[in-house]
């Protein structure tokens, strides 16, 4: 088995529902909070809720994905672990690729899952669902990527979450815009571009992570 293979499944174990660090049920658990107060706060009137509900889910997506990166790399930084994968000649570029393929299993399924019982409070019709299911599916990969590269430069610091969401949400506005704006039109452009962005922050995140535990350690 590859290096990466091993170290992609000590990850997952990690960080998937019932690994090592706990608290993988958070995410969903706000995802479905976000779905369940919010007629509360807005009134039931379905049509109001038809109108802003797919918004207002992309905007849980983008803070329920700040809740893992208080353990996503200070843990195994402070212990010594990418140290020891250097030792053995493992990059961290490697290491972090593992990781961020981790990152985003352990919140970006659950999330596209809980989507249809959020869509059902939230009085959504049936085409919109699926535009919304589409622009997650492309866009969370790259809330995943900015999480671990902010979750990295981080890693230094202690109680450094609030600090994380104060960095991740402005960077996740093109995300937000262009999934959100999906769910108003009738073509794909919106998901698209979603998933353009996503795809070159999925590209950078593993170097920029990885220079941030460089320069932590140096």
């Amino acid at each position: 088995m590859s290096a990466f293979a091993i170290l992609l499944r000590r990850d997952l174990a990690i960080l998937l529902p019932g690994g090592a660090r706990g608290s993988a049920f958070l995410p969903l658990i706000f995802f479905l909070l976000v779905a369940v107060l919010f007629p509360f706060a807005v009134g039931p009137e379905p049509s109001l809720l038809a109108r802003t509900g797919g918004g207002v889910l992309w905007v849980a997506a983008l803070l329920a994905s700040i809740l893992p990166l208080d353990r996503l790399v200070a843990a195994d930084r402070d212990a010594g672990v990418f140290d020891q994968l250097r030792l053995r000649g493992i990059s961290e570029e490697v290491a972090m690729t593992a990781r961020l393929i981790a990152h985003w299993l352990s919140f970006g399924p659950l999330i596209l899952i809980a989507t249809l019982p959020a869509s059902a409070l939230l009085s959504l019709s049936g085409p919109t669902f699926w535009r919304l299911l589409a622009s997650l599916l492309a866009g969370t990969p790259g809330l995943a990527a900015i999480g671990l590269m902010i979750a990295a430069l981080l890693a230094s610091l202690r109680g450094g979450t609030a600090l994380a969401g104060l960095m991740l949400a402005p960077l996740a506005v093109p995300l937000v815009i262009f999934g959100a704006g999906h769910l108003a039109r009738v073509d794909m452009s919106g998901a698209l571009f979603a998933g353009a962005f996503s795809l070159v922050l999925c590209a950078i995140a593993p170097f920029a992570a990885a220079a941030a535990i460089r320069a932590a350690r140096d």
